[in-house]
């Protein structure tokens, strides 16, 4: 999910945003804290995410440890054919909303993964809000109970230029029986979030972290009329036993470095500057800091970055680069497309090594998605998460 005025990253509706580079061209859009937790097997399991089960490509890829081990992953727009052993996506069809999948770690450090994905009246369909159209942000547990934030986006044909859409609204979804196995078994309740959320906050929570007794979220605000000024990732808190309560219980970190009832970005404090629509924010129990992890927004993603604190308010510092070179915005390198553009940095801390992180970014393509044929179609290295293990 991005937002690409000046300086952002992700994707159109149709997989087709640019970073960063540009005028304000659309409205994009776009674990909690503690130490490292364990996942049972060898502790040198690396995800991968194969073809297969229908799926063939999606973005996002935030993940939360569940229990016994598993790990849930929550993609966005995503490429599904009932159709094995595809080698492209020519004629493919694309689930607008979001899918997920759970992995688990064998004893010798394999790594096991299979997609859940929803199908209504034969077709693959989103796993949330069909048929809305919503797309998933970082998930976080409160009393044993699963919550995935969720931005609802709506087509809007008005729209000048090729991104014909907008941000409706803000929700989270409520899942009380996360434990079952099989996620069709498991009940969703839905938040609404929408009224507690002002325009200008193009992601709400591009990263999330339970910390005590909050919930902190770290949105993404582009300018609005309300705030023309503001570009960055704000903070706000809301208390776990409130998540109800919205509207009467979030507050905002201000630019005085206290806490304000509400949620006002125009005195809100840009805590991070980086102004991206997907990030994550972990805390690192053997070096007591949080460390924020991204994908820069200049030259279409070029580099995964990180920045650490001693408090989720900051101050943050410095970035420094996890990867130098993306290879595929990098020339030169064979994945490289003069179209591509890169976005959706995080770290998926379960997975930690020693004093290494584990990383995933996407990449995606300019390339009109509406094409039969297309690079994106033709080249599935493209629209899948890519994973990285980067000491620090």
């Amino acid at each position: 999910m991005t937002v690409a005025p000046y300086r952002s990253e992700k994707k159109s509706s149709r997989l087709r945003t640019p970073l960063a580079f540009g005028m304000l061209l659309s409205l994009l859009l776009l674990l909690g804290g503690g130490c490292r937790p364990a996942l049972f097997g060898k502790a040198d399991c690396v995800p991968g995410f194969p073809d297969r089960d229908g799926w063939y490509g999606g973005d996002g890829a935030y993940s939360i440890l569940l229990d016994y081990g598993r790990t849930l992953w929550l993609f966005g727009d995503t490429f599904v054919s009932a159709e094995e052993g595809r080698q492209n996506r020519v004629d493919m069809d694309l689930v607008l909303g979001t899918t997920l999948a759970i992995s688990t770690c064998g004893a010798t450090g394999e790594f096991n993964i299979r997609y859940f994905l929803k199908k209504k009246q034969g077709r693959f369909v989103s796993f949330f809000g069909d048929p809305e159209w919503m797309w998933p942000q970082d998930p976080f547990t409160v009393d044993d109970r699963l919550y995935v934030p969720l931005v609802v986006i709506e087509a809007d044909p008005k729209i000048e230029g090729p991104f014909k859409f907008r941000i409706a609204g803000h929700r989270i979804a409520m899942i009380r029986n996360h434990h079952g196995r099989d996620p069709g078994d498991w009940s969703v309740e839905y938040l609404d979030w929408s009224a507690a959320v002002p325009p200008g906050v193009a992601a709400l929570a591009a990263t999330s972290v339970v910390y005590g007794k909050m919930v902190y979220f770290y949105p993404f605000c582009v300018p609005s009329e309300e705030a023309p000024e503001v570009l960055g990732n704000i903070l706000v808190r809301i208390p776990t036993d409130r998540l109800h309560e919205p509207e009467t219980a979030m507050e905002y970190y201000a630019k005085d470095d206290t806490w304000r009832k509400g949620l006002d970005p125009a005195k809100a404090k840009i805590v991070l500057d980086s102004g991206v629509s997907e990030l994550s924010v972990r805390y690192h129990e053997r070096r007591k800091r949080w460390i924020a992890v991204y994908l820069s927004t200049d030259n279409r993603g070029d580099r995964m970055l990180y920045r650490s604190a001693e408090r989720p308010e900051g101050p943050w510092s410095d970035p420094k680069a996890l990867i130098t070179a993306i290879p595929e915005v990098n020339p030169g390198t064979p994945k490289y497309h003069e179209g591509n553009f890169c976005y959706a940095g995080k770290e998926h801390i379960q997975f930690a090594k020693e004093e290494k992180l584990v990383t995933t970014y996407v990449c995606n393509s300019l390339d009109d998605i509406q094409q039969r044929v297309s690079f994106i179609r033709n080249h599935l290295f493209l629209y899948r998460p890519i994973v990285n293990v980067a000491p620090y």
